[in-house]
């Protein structure tokens, strides 16, 4: 079976066993991802849903591509700019093609339910009793208000200074 798969903005068609290198991906050597945007899928000339289709691969490992130079140059004004650019990138062998979700996501799924177990949920209502203080701070902001006329009073004291040099 084969599949049509956009990643990094651009498309790839990719069967079972297949090695593609891509734009990089979060990932180390030996994970299992998840390509997500299939666009066509089927096998041989027969087309399948696209939606139910999902793509597994495994980072073999994370590289650069090759080198590209880059030369900027403006006749007859003496300018002349040289530089060079590797992109990151990933390479990727592709571990099934087919419908219904793969090992990944399981694993991502257990993860979500040790979190509320540890001290992530204790953590998450500590932010609700630190609303309280900041709504105290802004019940301060109006003396702050408060505080403008003394500046204008030290104006009237300028005045005064130059009216005393008159």
């Amino acid at each position: 079976m084969f599949a049509v798969v956009r990643t990094g903005g651009k498309q790839y068609r990719v069967a079972e066993g297949d090695k593609i290198a891509v734009e990089k991906l979060a990932g180390e050597a030996g994970e299992t991802i998840v390509l997500g945007d299939v666009l066509l899928a089927g096998e041989g000339a027969d087309l399948a849903d696209a939606s139910k289709i999902t793509v597994s691969a495994e980072v073999i490992a994370q590289a650069k591509s090759e080198k590209v130079t880059v030369f900027k140059k403006r006749r007859r004004h003496n300018y002349r700019r040289k530089a060079g650019h590797r992109q990151q990138m990933t390479l990727l062998r592709i571990v099934g093609v087919g419908e219904g979700k793969k090992a990944a996501p399981k694993k991502a799924a257990a993860k979500k339910e040790e979190a509320p177990k540890t001290e992530a949920a204790t953590e998450a209502k500590a932010p609700a009793k630190k609303a309280a203080p900041k709504k105290e701070a802004a019940e301060k902001k109006p003396a702050a208000k408060k505080a403008a006329p003394k500046k204008a009073a030290a104006t009237k004291k300028s005045a005064d200074k130059s009216a005393d040099k008159e």
